[in-house]
């Protein structure tokens, strides 16, 4: 018999979770949350650790990224690196209303489709994400939203797409900088995973992200909600807190540690966020 039969809510079986990576990530940086909130059905051998609970997710690879193979150094404008995302929520029926998730750079891709397609999320969730309203038209929203490595070093390893006297099209935190800046407090074995599937990724589409509303929808139709990293080396504390100063979500709530050190942490939020719309009702 399944949980649903057992007099699981039926809110939960209908929840849908679209998880969407961070520059030079993919779907698989979702891997440890999709292995704890998709299969509720599966028998748990691990009777001390929690059970799955039987959500459907989807984790997203935008272009480039992850296992999509198109090349990186080709990819110029935001539009075109997010249609991925628009492709797959404009294939929803128009019944379902997702739990829209980004981390980091992620966070550009959520408020894209809260502008074009506000009427098929239910809730826009941004984890150490970028979260500004309008995207990238000012310096202040440059400084706000894009990452600042240079306390590090020489971090990057650059692609020139457009020629070697051009400005980069694409960027890669080099596999010795990656386990102290990006996985600093995460198990060896993720540090491990990133440095065999990072890819270099898109650096003009990000800042190309202008958004503008659409058909009169309003972004301010989707409640929204912001988790703060309190050690993160990316998108750090400071820049978390003026972007929700800018732009208040309904909602703060906050991870002790990094996003990759802190799945279970993360695992709790999302089901209270299906539970409750993460308190934006």
């Amino acid at each position: 018999m399944s949980m649903a039969e057992k007099g699981t809510p039926a809110d939960m079986k209908r929840t849908h979770f679209v998880l969407v990576h961070g520059i030079g990530g993919g779907a698989w940086c979702w891997y440890k949350i999709r292995g704890l909130v998709e299969n509720c059905n599966t028998p748990n051998p691990y009777p001390t650790r929690i059970r799955n609970c039987g959500y459907k997710v989807s984790c997203i690879d935008l272009k480039g990224a992850g296992i999509d193979r198109a090349d990186t150094s080709t990819i110029l404008s935001f539009d075109d690196y997010n249609q991925p995302l628009v492709d797959f929520m404009s294939a929803l029926p128009d019944t379902e209303k997702v739990i829209l998730v980004g981390h980091s750079a992620g966070g550009l891709s959520v408020t894209q489709a809260t502008h074009r397609l506000p009427n098929k999320i239910r809730l826009a969730v941004y984890v150490a994400a970028t979260m500004l309203k309008s995207g990238f038209f000012t310096d202040q929203d440059v400084k706000d939203g894009v990452p600042d490595l240079s306390q590090f070093g020489d971090v990057y390893e650059l692609g020139f797409g457009l020629g070697a006297e051009q400005p980069p099209t694409s960027a890669i935190v080099k596999k010795e900088f990656q386990c102290k800046i990006i996985y600093q407090m995460s198990p060896l074995v993720d540090s491990t995973l990133a440095e065999m599937v990072l890819r270099l990724g898109p650096v003009l589409a990000p800042r190309s992200a202008r958004f503008e509303e659409e058909d009169g929808e309003s972004v301010e139709k989707v409640g929204r909600v912001y988790i703060r990293t309190m050690h993160d080396n990316v998108v750090i504390p400071e820049q978390q807190e003026a972007m929700i100063k800018k732009w208040p979500p309904c909602q703060v709530y906050a991870l002790a540690n990094s996003f990759f050190s802190a799945p279970f942490s993360l695992f709790g939020l999302l089901l209270k966020f299906a539970a409750t719309s993460g308190g934006c009702n």
